[in-house]
């Protein structure tokens, strides 16, 4: 393989390492292309594959292998997503070295983003041009750069983002667009990747695919017809006067801005490795233990005023005292737990915003009152713990919205992973109402709210319940996002070695839906009268 005009190349575990000696053709039409970035090489090993870290249920895709915290102990985000470029003419085999690498990765959290989708819609002329393949699909202007460039920009910030989805039948984008959030690497794909200076910024990776063009010829002719619908005699006429000149004005000249170049597409697996060995070096040193900071911070802080207790009364003391008792029935407990979670609920809802209005009675008489001034309520339950709150919310709040968010500690690490959320449209809008049965360091708690922060929910719209809080998890959430309200029943002093509130009420999961096997359960039957009277 001979090395590619204007520049030296070495050949590196079966892809090119390239060095600009000079610049290269067709640069007067690539004014936006930035200059070319140094290229600082890692050595490749091949990587063992297993199974992906998935468990798929009928319309659900839960991941096994969470999304660890990117975020600090302060809330604020610390790492940013890991952008791939892929670069290459159109057929070049793009999209099957993309979904090999994620492969490879054998990580969850992966995004694949490609540049089709952000063509711009067409006009009623430029749909008839399309219609004859008279339009040129391209050349730079059939592209929408600025929403393109927003998209991945806040993709990689960790944003929630909506993707338009095109339809290459009728040259027009379909109604709904596509939901994508929590990217921990970002595949992103298309012939004029390299072709834009900013979308070159967002990139922490560039590769570009190099394919022969007969080849590149003969798939582009496979797809065309089979995919899309198209006749033979367009689809050669459209490479000819538009795919062809343009590759060539365009696409091949950003060759040079490559950080990898990958000869013969996904047949390359030596490349591919060295490319999954490059992105996994750079996740490891992105990681950071949450948990273990929090466990470290906020010691004798006054609690913050954004923290409201539900009054302790009698009734709320012997409601406490039956669910801490570790003697008392799975029955009882969750009896008394629905009735604490019912106050708990009213009690927060009381800090919602609301105005004065003025009524008529049946008597005809006027009444000044007050109504909910927002515009929606949302509850999102943490699962699984924090989805015994829902009957509660439900029963106070007509037509509410649910959300869940599922997060799990790591056995190893002690971290707290993001493996499935499922949030209602628009949750931006609304005030939040954040459920969690238990709150210890309040790293979960923070992961959660930091999820709606990344949905565009306003700060000040989150309002954090949990039946039991330790004053660590209490510092924590309020340290990191100060106008969150938080509202608990009751708030103990400590936690043990193993992170659990002291005194506490044990695991609450575990005791509502009696999967800890415990020989702590005793049937009602069995049961010996406890020491306070369970009527409240």
């Amino acid at each position: 393989m001979s090395t590619l005009p204007g520049y030296t190349g070495a050949r590196i575990s079966g892809c090119w390492s390239l060095r600009t000696d000079g610049g290269g053709s067709g640069e007067d039409s690539l004014d936006r292309l930035l200059p070319p970035v140094s290229t600082s090489r890692r050595k490749s090993s091949t990587l063992g594959k297993t199974e992906p870290p998935l468990l798929r249920t009928g319309t659900r895709t839960i991941y096994i292998a969470g999304r660890p915290p990117w975020y600090n102990e302060h809330g604020a985000q610390f790492k940013e997503a890991f952008v791939i470029g892929l670069c290459g003419g159109s057929a070049s085999g793009k999209t099957t070295v993309a979904n090999k690498i994620i492969e490879a990765l054998d990580v969850p959290w992966v995004v694949l983003l490609s540049m089709d989708s952000f063509y711009k819609v067409l006009s009623p002329e430029e749909q008839a041009l399309a219609a004859n393949n008279d339009y040129n699909f391209d050349h730079p202007g059939a592209f929408d750069f600025e929403l393109l460039v927003t998209t991945l920009r806040k993709l990689k910030q960790g944003k929630s983002v909506k993707i338009p989805v095109y339809d290459f039948t009728t040259h027009g984008r379909q109604k709904d667009w596509k939901n994508v959030y929590g990217a921990s690497v970002i595949i992103f794909e298309g012939i004029l990747s390299f072709a834009d200076k900013e979308l070159l910024q967002l990139m922490d990776m560039k590769i570009f695919v190099d394919t022969d063009s007969d080849i590149r010829l003969v798939r582009r002719l496979r797809r065309d017809i089979t995919e899309r619908g198209r006749d033979i005699e367009g689809v050669i006429k459209q490479y000819n006067k538009f795919v062809k000149p343009a590759f060539e004005q365009y696409i091949e000249p950003t060759m040079r801005l490559a950080d990898i170049v990958v000869p013969r597409g996904g047949g390359n697996m030596v490349a591919i490795d060295l490319i999954v060995q490059h992105v996994h070096s750079q996740l490891e040193e992105r990681e950071i233990s949450v948990r273990a900071l929090l466990a470290t911070a906020h010691q004798s802080q006054p609690l913050p005023q954004t923290l409201s207790v539900l009054e302790s009364t009698p009734q709320v003391r012997g409601l406490h005292t039956i669910i801490r008792n570790k003697d008392t029935s799975r029955d009882e407990f969750i009896f008394y737990s629905k009735r604490l979670m019912r106050l708990l609920i009213e009690h927060a809802l009381s800090f919602l915003p609301s105005k004065a209005c003025t009524i008529q009675t049946p008597q005809g008489q006027e009444y000044k009152g007050r109504r909910f001034s927002g515009k929606g309520i949302t509850g999102v339950s943490v699962l699984r713990a924090g989805e015994t709150m829902e009957p509660a919310l439900r029963a106070v709040w007509k037509d509410v919205r649910i959300g869940k968010i599922l997060i799990q500690t790591n056995l190893d690490s002690g971290e707290p992973e993001l493996h499935y959320l499922r949030l209602p449209r628009d949750i931006s809008e609304d005030h939040v109402i954040l459920m969690d049965s238990t709150v210890s360091t309040g790293a979960a708690a923070m992961m959660a709210v930091r999820v709606l922060l990344d949905h565009d929910v306003q700060e000040d719209k989150i309002v954090l319940v949990s039946l039991l809080m330790a004053e660590l998890g209490v510092h924590s959430v309020a340290y990191a996002f100060p106008r969150v309200k938080i509202i608990t029943t009751a708030v103990d002093k400590s936690l043990d070695d193993l992170l659990h509130v002291i005194p506490g009420i044990g695991d609450f999961g575990d005791r509502y839906f009696g999967t800890d096997g415990s020989s702590s359960w005793i049937d009602e039957e069995q049961q010996e009268p406890h020491s306070c009277s369970s009527e409240v």
